[in-house]
């Protein structure tokens, strides 16, 4: 084997939510224009111990295969836990969340090795304007950060601070430049989305903001949410559901979990009652809307009654799109001291959870077989619906380019189209 080559521009590894993958293109865009080209930059997630040992893992490889590269590990996990990774010796700098989005942060003269400062004496978020997205046919749009809700399971304010809203103008502009770029789908993403506004003068609320942004930039051509409190969606998003095209039909829901006991031990703000409304009233105003959810199996104290009602509730309100995670312990959170469930009952109840998704989404992927369908490019061959649903396309296009197609088949997981005159 040959010596490894120094990197002609800095590579940005993203591990988590689409915040950080927003992130981190502000990331890369500092990191270049201080000149750092041979350097890497992990931008780490903290929801799960696996997402840190993940984070960890990657830093190991990126050593190995640039020994010379600068590595520098920043994201929830550097904020909430800096001192596992400045113990790695691969490791030659960590950021805070805070500082990572700093532009004097990054170069080659910096000296101090960890830099992370208190999340929580953070006042407000910055919109910082970026190009477009590596390898990305989406755009993200951040709008909001951190969280002023303490959920018993969540590491999460821990590291990304309090409830903060990006501005209305800051993010018009930021999707007007992205639009110019040639991006036709954004994705609105935050901790708490459906918090926006609330610090901000006049207290705008997510609907309003959405509705100004669209008028705003209409060469927005698809507008996405990321994870929605089924209990604070505003009557302006209600109407948007209903009667706005460009706001796509696929709700994601912070769920967490099925069982009013569960829920209430986590300290969430909904009960099951709330998701059922949710899904009845959603439906009733855009009858096509599809669901997706994030969901926890095996919360401390869950009985098997209590993993059933969650169970339940996936099948009856059939949500497609599911996001299991195995209950994982973070040091600190309430959660951690109460009760735990076996591993392998976790395990067990997250596969069951798992294949009720599985059932739905297969379901769903079937109703739209025969049908025409918008789909907007990922890269050459897949693409993605109006309602999210992957499809792998028989002909190429160009990825960001949003084409019309006819579905021509399912496997369960994913669809199969081809162009409208052809298969016409």
């Amino acid at each position: 084997m040959g010596e490894a080559k120094p990197l002609a521009m800095p590579e940005v590894i993203t591990f988590g939510c689409r915040l950080n993958t927003y992130e981190s293109e502000v990331m890369r865009g500092h990191a270049a224009a201080a000149g750092m080209n041979n350097a890497i930059i992990i931008n780490s997630c903290a929801v799960t111990n696996e997402a840190e040992r993940q984070a960890r893992q990657a830093v190991r490889k990126a050593r190995r295969d640039h020994p010379d590269a600068k590595i520098i590990v920043t994201g929830c996990a550097a904020q909430t836990n800096p001192d596992q990774f400045a113990k790695m010796p691969e490791v030659d700098q960590i950021l805070g969340n805070l500082e990572k989005l700093e532009p004097n942060a990054f170069g080659t003269e910096q000296s101090e090795r960890v830099q992370v400062n208190d999340i929580m004496s953070a006042e407000e978020t910055a919109g910082h304007l970026i190009e477009g997205f590596d390898g990305r046919a989406r755009a993200f749009l951040q709008i909001q950060n951190g969280c002023d809700h303490r959920c018993t399971f969540c590491i999460i304010p821990y590291g990304r601070g309090n409830s903060r809203s990006v501005p209305l103008g800051a993010i018009v502009d930021q999707a007007r430049t992205l639009t110019q770029n040639g991006y036709k789908e954004f994705v609105l993403t935050g901790v708490d989305i459906t918090a926006y506004g609330e610090d901000l003068p006049g207290r705008p609320t997510l609907g309003q903001m959405c509705r100004r942004l669209l008028s705003a930039v209409p060469q927005i051509e698809r507008l996405r949410l990321s994870s929605l409190d089924p209990v604070e969606v505003d009557d302006d998003l209600w109407r948007l559901i209903e009667s706005e095209p460009r706001l796509m039909p696929h709700l994601h829901i912070s769920l967490q979990a099925g069982d009013d006991m569960v829920l209430k031990r986590m300290k969430r703000r909904h009960l099951r009652k709330d998701v059922y409304d949710f899904v009845e009233k959603a439906r009733k105003l855009r009858p096509e809307v599809v669901f997706g959810a994030d969901i926890i199996a095996g919360f401390p104290t869950e009985t098997d009654e209590m993993a059933a009602n969650s169970l339940k509730l996936i099948e009856e309100c059939d949500i497609a799109y599911l996001h299991v995670f195995p209950y994982s312990a973070r040091p600190g959170t309430p959660a951690a001291k109460m009760p735990q469930v076996p591993g392998d009952i976790r395990k067990a109840r997250a596969a069951a959870l798992r294949h009720a998704g599985e059932i739905n989404l297969s379901r769903f992927l079937e109703t739209l077989v025969g049908t025409e369908q918008s789909i907007l490019v990922e890269n050459e061959t897949t693409g993605r619906t109006l309602h999210y649903a992957p499809v792998d396309l028989d002909f190429p296009a160009n990825g960001g380019d949003i084409v019309d197609v006819r579905i021509t088949g399912t496997n369960g997981r994913k669809l199969f189209a081809g162009p409208l005159e052809q298969t016409a």
